[in-house]
Parts: C-alpha cells; sequence; structure tokens
C-alpha cells in the first residue's frame, strides 16, 4: 500500500481549476464543504464571509466554530461527534458568533461547555443570550478594589487578601489544595449576595460530580453555576468552557451583582488550546504552545472587574488555578498567569505533606490589592503577620546550624510555631472577619505564647465558640461587627475575655509550669 501524502493547499488549487475549467465563475457562496477531518478540528473549502469565532452548522446536529482564517481554506473546531461528519459535508454559516444562555435560570445548574444543561433537570428556561467572545471592560467603566471577596480561611483573608474585582491566582503542584481553597471561598459566600461560577476544565467527571455534591450539601449550590468541560471531551469543548463561564458571570455583573468565578485549571485550558492550534497547523512556539498562548488568558481574567453604576456596578472577581511541576513557577504559563494577574496564592507540596492546611506559601504568595480588600479591623490586627512569619521561617532556616539562640530568637521561633499551628483550617470550615479580627488579636497580644503549641487549634475553636455562643462574649462580637474596626476600649474589653478563655485553657493542662512560656512576673499580670 501507497500512502501519498497531499498538502491541503494542493487540494484547493485542484478544485479551484476544475471549476474554472468548468466555464464558470467562482461562485461566493454561504455554503462550505468539508475538505478535511478529524481530531475535532476541520479544514473548509468556501464560506469566504466567515467571522471568526462564528457558529457553523455542519450536517447531524453537530456544531462547529470558525478559529482559523486562510487564504481559501477556513479552519474549524468541531463542538460535537467528529465521526459524524465526513469529507464533502456542506457546511452552513449561521451568521453569529458561539453564544450561551445567561441570567438567573442558570442558578444551581450544571451545564456543558456552551451552556446546555447536563444535569438532568430538564432545559434551562432563559431567553437571555451572550456571545462567548467579548470585549473586557474598558479603564473608564471601572471602579477601584475596595471591597473584601471574604474566603472564610485565616490565611489567606489575613494575609493575602482578596478584593471584589480583583484576579488572584491559585498555584501549586498537583495534590496540593488549590480546588479545596477555591471550593471553600464558593460555600462561604453563603449569606453574602455573591454569586458563583465553577468552571470544571479537563477533570474527571467523577472529580466534578463530587464537587456538586459537596456545594449541595453545604447550601452553595443555589447561588452557584457550575460548567463542566471534561477530560473526555473534545479539546475545543475545554478551549470554549471557561469563555461561557464567565459571560454567564457578566450578565449578572451587568444587573449589579458581585460573583465570584473559579477556572480549574488554566493549565489543562492552555493544552487544550495547544491541541487545537497543533491541528489547525498554527506555528508552534515555546514548550509547543502557539504565540497567541498568552492572549488566550489575557482576554479571559481581563473579563473581570469591579464596574462603576454607569456599566451596572457589580463585580467579578477571578480565581484562576495553575498547577506547576515541581514547584516551578518560572515555566512559560505559570509565568503568564502571573503577570496577567493581581496576586497569587502559591501552595507549598513540602508544606502541605507536612500537615500544614491550607498549605499557602506566605513568602511566594501576594496580593497586589492588599490591605484595601479587608476591614479595618483585620488590618489593625493582622497587618504584621505577614512579617512575623517571614523572620519565623528565617530563623528557623537557621536554627538548623546552630544549637546557641539568644533569648529573642526562640520567643521569634515559639511564636511562628503557635502562628502556624493557629493558621491551619480544616475543609469547609470557613471563619467570619468578625472571628478572625479576634483569633488575630489573640495573636498580636502574644497571649498564645502561655499554651503549647497542640493547644492552638482547641483554644483557636473555643474563642471562636465562645464570641458566638456566650453572652458577654456575644456583646463584644456584635460591637465589633457594627464598628468592623477596633477602638482602644473595645480592643482591651475583648482582650480582657481571650485572657479568661485562655485561663479556662491552662487548666486543662496538666502539671502546667509558666515558666516553660514565659516570665512568672508577666504570667501573674493575666
Amino acid at each position: 500500500m501507497i500512502i501519498l501524502a497531499i498538502n491541503i493547499k494542493d487540494i484547493f488549487e485542484v478544485i479551484e481549476q476544475q471549476i474554472k475549467n468548468y466555464g464558470k465563475d467562482i461562485v461566493h457562496t454561504e455554503d462550505g464543504t468539508v475538505v478535511t477531518v478529524g481530531d475535532g478540528v476541520a479544514m473548509l473549502y468556501g464560506l469566504e464571509n466567515a467571522m471568526m469565532g462564528e457558529l457553523l452548522i455542519f450536517p447531524n446536529n453537530v456544531y462547529g466554530m470558525v478559529l482559523n482564517l486562510e487564504e481559501g481554506a477556513i479552519g474549524a473546531v468541531l463542538m460535537g461527534d467528529d465521526s459524524l461528519v465526513k469529507e464533502g459535508d456542506i457546511v452552513k454559516r449561521s451568521g453569529k458568533v458561539v453564544e450561551t444562555p445567561v441570567g438567573d435560570a442558570l442558578l444551581g445548574r450544571v451545564v456543558n461547555a456552551i451552556g446546555v444543561p447536563i444535569d438532568g433537570k430538564g432545559p434551562i428556561d432563559s431567553k437571555q443570550f451572550r456571545p462567548v467572545e467579548k470585549m473586557a471592560s474598558g479603564v473608564m467603566a471601572r471602579k477601584s478594589v475596595n471591597e473584601p471577596l471574604e474566603t472564610g480561611i485565616l490565611g489567606i483573608d489575613a494575609i493575602i487578601p482578596i478584593g471584589k474585582g480583583q484576579r488572584e491566582l491559585i498555584i501549586g503542584d498537583r495534590q496540593t489544595g488549590k480546588t479545596a481553597i477555591a471550593i471553600d471561598a464558593i460555600i462561604n459566600q453563603i449569606g453574602k449576595n455573591v454569586k458563583c461560577v465553577y468552571v470544571a476544565i479537563g477533570q474527571k467527571e467523577s472529580t466534578v460530580v463530587q464537587i456538586v455534591e459537596k456545594l449541595k450539601q453545604a447550601g452553595a449550590m443555589e447561588f452557584t453555576t457550575v460548567v463542566s468541560a471534561s477530560a473526555s471531551e473534545l479539546a475545543p469543548l475545554q478551549y470554549i468552557s471557561p469563555y461561557t463561564g464567565v459571560t454567564i458571570a457578566e450578565e449578572w455583573m451587568a444587573q449589579g451583582d458581585d460573583v465570584l468565578v473559579v477556572y480549574d485549571d488554566l493549565s489543562k485550558h492552555a493544552v487544550a488550546y495547544r491541541t487545537m492550534a497543533l491541528l489547525l497547523r498554527r506555528a508552534p512556539g515555546r514548550e509547543a504552545y502557539p504565540g497567541d498562548v498568552f492572549y488566550l488568558h489575557s482576554r479571559l481574567l481581563e473579563r473581570a472587574a469591579k464596574v462603576t453604576s454607569e456599566f451596572g456596578g457589580g463585580s467579578i472577581t477571578a480565581l484562576p488555578i495553575i498547577e506547576t511541576q515541581a514547584g516551578d513557577i518560572s515555566a512559560y504559563i505559570p509565568t503568564n498567569v502571573i503577570s496577567i494577574t493581581d496576586g497569587q496564592i502559591f501552595l507549598s507540596e513540602s508544606s502541605f505533606k507536612s500537615g500544614v492546611r491550607p498549605a499557602v506559601d506566605t513568602g511566594l504568595s501576594v496580593s497586589r490589592v492588599g490591605s484595601s480588600a479587608q476591614i479595618k479591623a483585620v488590618r489593625q490586627m493582622g497587618g504584621t503577620l505577614k512579617l512575623e512569619l517571614a523572620q519565623y521561617y528565617e530563623l528557623a532556616a537557621f536554627a538548623k546550624f546552630g544549637s546557641d539562640l539568644d533569648e529573642s530568637t526562640q520567643q521569634t521561633l515559639e511564636h511562628g510555631k503557635r502562628i502556624i499551628e493557629i493558621l491551619k483550617q480544616r475543609q469547609y470550615r470557613p471563619i467570619s472577619q468578625i472571628d478572625q479580627a479576634i483569633i488575630l488579636l489573640a495573636i498580636k497580644s502574644r497571649l498564645i505564647k502561655w499554651l503549647p503549641v497542640e493547644f492552638m487549634s482547641y483554644f483557636k475553636d473555643s474563642l471562636i465558640h465562645h464570641f458566638n455562643k456566650s453572652p458577654e462574649g456575644k456583646k463584644l462580637w456584635k460591637r465589633l461587627d457594627d464598628a468592623k474596626a477596633f477602638d482602644e476600649k473595645l480592643e482591651k474589653d475583648i482582650e480582657a475575655e481571650i485572657k479568661i478563655m485562655l485561663k479556662r485553657a491552662i487548666k486543662m493542662i496538666d502539671k502546667y509550669d509558666p515558666n516553660q512560656y514565659g516570665k512568672i512576673e508577666e504570667y501573674k499580670k493575666l
């Protein structure tokens, strides 16, 4: 058997020549012909007036999207079973770009990459549609980010705060808890009037089902839409899914709502795009990605914004997720997305394996919005936390090489150990910003030094319970919640209440010796 490698351009030239020889001019038509098809990509002849991103109609109810406009040819990606399309099939233009249904009818639903429901609950009753590709909001339409988007995770809200309208990257190796942070952030929006969109790109279907079930159990699915393009689906569907997700969110933003969008994850999104680009014969660049892969993510993430009342007054907060290999954040796709976003939450594999949950590396993590995305109470108490942790990690590395440490160094190390322990948090257990401010006050006043490290988790839970349940604690909690800031009297009153809880905790410790933790004179003043 002889296999001939025939250039597609040669095929087009032959077809054109045959038409000319027939004695007729080439007719410009709105129909096209499939020249080659395979791997979810079709090369077409004709359709001279087709638009970039236009929806094409193939036989057997298969749809496609225009991605390549070349001289004498069109490259389209298929959003359906490519085995139903064969060479010579007639393709028709739809005259419109790819659209998705939008509106409140999508709340609580699971849809595919083009907005078609896949949760078995019947069709979505929405008469509104938006094109999935759209220009991002302009500079004059945007407002500064100054409202906190609470994740409910103490280590993030206190050190790396996220604001409404911000783009905060979650980055780390596989199985370090990236999705867990995003799901906790969605669950924490219960009662906060924030709508959520979770986009699963290239995930296992079983994983998506588990996430949907967790959101249902927590009561968060009522205000959430899940867009799923699983690993078993075609690359074009994985490519289009995050744009569908942000389009759904933009409709709510235009109505004045705050929206949280999670893209899980953009590493797989880039791989899907690379697959399509190579099949469309685009020139490969670094790591075989096409040259416009930066634009791929920038035009997606730039659509996150906090807009002025003239443009609806809502916001879209984006939490893109990127998976690294062996912690390498200098790879091509991670550096691209880092440069587009307003900060990153870096999850350390070593911290994760040592039992720190969430495994946030405070040294490599940053929020470029900073304290403007915090309530004043958290800002007052948590301002020095990142510095204290940085000092701890530096001294801990130094202490490995020597045993003789001065008193000041020992105190910094002991304080750092307790901070790390108190920042540990179980999944699906968000903490309100008022509770966070009270915990941060206990850290700042150094009252936690009188307890063993292993008591930190118990003490934190005791504080939250006391200030939410006891009569005196609830009064102070309410005062702080109303003011959202500490004054001198309120700070002293809450500190006094923390001391009461501290003494109760100390009574539970057998053979407690305060000399192990500090000077006896200081202990007597408690």
